[in-house]
Order: C-alpha cells, then sequence, then structure tokens
C-alpha cells in the first residue's frame, strides 16, 4: 500500500481547514428548507412502506412476471428501510427530536432489520465513524472472512446475511440488560413474524417452508451490493494506527471513498452510503438528500485545499478486491505511513 506523501498542515491547520469546511456546509444547511434536511428522506421511506402492501399482493399471483415484480418491490423495500432507514435512524438524521430519533431507531433497526439498535449504534457510530481506518477499531475488519476464497466471500457468502444477522443478534443479547434484551427480542420476533404472516395469509403461500424461502430470497436481494459497498468504501485506503493516526479532516479524505451515482443503490442504500460516503464521515448527521446537496462544496474544497477525494466505480472496485484478495481481505493491512501528517 502506498505511504500518504505530500507535505501537510500540522494539527492546528488541520483544525482550521475542519472548521473552515464546517462553515461552509452550516451555510448550505442554514439556507435548506426542512423538506431538504429531513422530507425527502422520510418520504422515500415513507413510500417504501406503502409500496409493501402492492408487493406481497404479487406474491399471490402465478404469473411469473408478476411474481419478479413482488419479489423486486419486496426486496427493494426491504434494503430501503434496512440499509437507509438504520443507517439514517442511527445517526439520528431522520429528525432533530431526539424522542423521535430512539423511536425509528428501534423500529427500523429492530423491528425491520432484525438487529439490537444499541449494538448497531455503538459498532458503527462510537466505532466505525470514531475510528475510522484504524486497525482492529473501525477498519471494516467486522466484515473480514479470511477463512473464505474471494468467489465464495464475494458472490456466495452475501446470501447468508439475512441468516446470519439475527443470529448474531441473539449472541448479543447475552451482554445487554435484561429489560433491554427483552424488548429487542421481541421487536426483532414481530418484525420476522410480521413478514412470515404476511407472506401465509397475504401472499397465499400454502407452507411454512415456501414462505420462509421467500423470506429469504427478498432478504437477499440486494445482499451482494450491501456487502461490496462495505468493503469497497474503506478497504484497500491507507489504514492508521490508534496512536498515529492523522486529524480528523485527513483521516477522512484519505479513509473514505465515494462510488458513483447508482440509481437502484442510491434509493435502498442512500447518498451517505454510495456516492456521498466522504461528506457522511464528515458529517454524519447529515441526512442523505442534504449529503448529496453539500457534496458540490465538500468536494470544490477538499481540491482548492489539494487533500484526496477519493472515487471510483463499482466495477472497478470488485476488480481491483478480486485481483488482490489475499492483501486486502486475508492479510492484516499495514499501517500506512504518515509522511507530513504527524
Amino acid at each position: 500500500m502506498e505511504p500518504a506523501r505530500g507535505a501537510t498542515p500540522g494539527d492546528d491547520a488541520a483544525e482550521a481547514l475542519l472548521g473552515d469546511l464546517e462553515r461552509l456546509v452550516q451555510d448550505v444547511v442554514r439556507a435548506s428548507s426542512w423538506w431538504e434536511r429531513h422530507g425527502v428522506d422520510c418520504a422515500i421511506l415513507a413510500l417504501s412502506l406503502f409500496a409493501l402492501p402492492a408487493g406481497f399482493l404479487c406474491l399471490h399471483f402465478e404469473n411469473v412476471l408478476v411474481f419478479a415484480i413482488g419479489i423486486t418491490i419486496l426486496g427493494v423495500c426491504h434494503y430501503t428501510l434496512t440499509v437507509k432507514g438504520s443507517h439514517l435512524a442511527t445517526h439520528s438524521a431522520l429528525t432533530e427530536s431526539k424522542r423521535w430519533s430512539k423511536v425509528w431507531m428501534l423500529f427500523f433497526v429492530e423491528v425491520c432489520t432484525a438487529f439490537p439498535a444499541e449494538c448497531g449504534r455503538y459498532n458503527h457510530v462510537n466505532m466505525h465513524h470514531g475510528y475510522t481506518n484504524v486497525v482492529g477499531l473501525g477498519d471494516s475488519s467486522t466484515w473480514k472472512l479470511p477463512f473464505l476464497n474471494r468467489y465464495v466471500y464475494m458472490f456466495l457468502a452475501p446470501l447468508l446475511i439475512p441468516i446470519l444477522t439475527p443470529l448474531v443478534a441473539l449472541e448479543r443479547l447475552r451482554t445487554m440488560e435484561l429489560w433491554t434484551a427483552l424488548r429487542t427480542l421481541g421487536l426483532i420476533s414481530l418484525g420476522l413474524y410480521s413478514q412470515y404472516w404476511l407472506l401465509l395469509n397475504v401472499s397465499g403461500f400454502k407452507s411454512p417452508s415456501s414462505a420462509l424461502a421467500c423470506m429469504l430470497l427478498i432478504r437477499s436481494l440486494l445482499a451482494h451490493p450491501y456487502l461490496h459497498v462495505n468493503i469497497f468504501q474503506h478497504i484497500g485506503l491507507p489504514m492508521f494506527s490508534r496512536d498515529k493516526k492523522p486529524r480528523r479532516i485527513h483521516m477522512m479524505s484519505l479513509g473514505v471513498l465515494n462510488l458513483p451515482r447508482l440509481p437502484v443503490l442510491d434509493w435502498a442504500f442512500g447518498h451517505s452510503i454510495i456516492s456521498c460516503h466522504v461528506e457522511h464521515h464528515l458529517f454524519p448527521r447529515l441526512s442523505d438528500n442534504m449529503c448529496l446537496k453539500v457534496k458540490p462544496v465538500v468536494s470544490q474544497f477538499f481540491h482548492e485545499k489539494q487533500l484526496p477525494y477519493n472515487e471510483d466505480s463499482y466495477l472497478a472496485r470488485l476488480g481491483l478486491f478480486l485481483s488482490r484478495y489475499e492483501e486486502f481481505m486475508v492479510h492484516a493491512p499495514p499501517i500506512t505511513e504518515l509522511v507530513g501528517l504527524q
């Protein structure tokens, strides 16, 4: 891995740079309406909820095309609620109310995603965002399965995500307080059983096994890009040690990558996970729509200040990971030499 090179300002100058960028972004946020700050993303999530009955009804028909449409509707809606909804709710980006932020986090993370909300928030917000690309803390290492070969990992392992998620959730319940564990177990059970019940009673599946198989198909529809995106945007970029990491603006410019706009993934995962990941890591409480709105400001600032602004295509990253899988996903990543950043 190439070391970070080039003379950069010291700590005070780095803080000043970040302060300048924050002021520019806050100007954009203050000039934006509620619809731009929260409404657009809330509308996308609401449309996904309202589309669910149509998806379940489509599965009732024997026509293959109509059935495929139903699977597509339910699969895309599932990932919109579980990935986009959970991500925004975890960052309290859906509303400025603390109480409603808590409610939405429980709904999207526990009911929809079948994972403990507190664990998800700690792992993502406290660790991944707090220690982005710091080896062993926020380096996306939870996605590494070094005992799998590249083709199994990249193309077969994603199909296990819908099964592993509730199993990992059950394991995490052991570490939680009794009341929190019972609440989490109840909400996860509610979400899973609701989908199962609707497949039996609305979609008309005749047997539990067929309904469970359909649940797996729906929850696996976008599992491949979900896994890929989680590794593409950090692994393979500069990695740091806890005691030798750069200031925040340099850490995010070096260790985070944006993918191009991809319509289906923009809708289901959100701009902050796809094309505005750099902006999201710098300003994690902004909604997806606001990350997209401030992106020109951030990219122009980075280019003017000669800071790295990482961008690459989905196919290019896929090819890179297939060709360098052993280096990125099996061996421990080397610590980047922080030339000029100490």
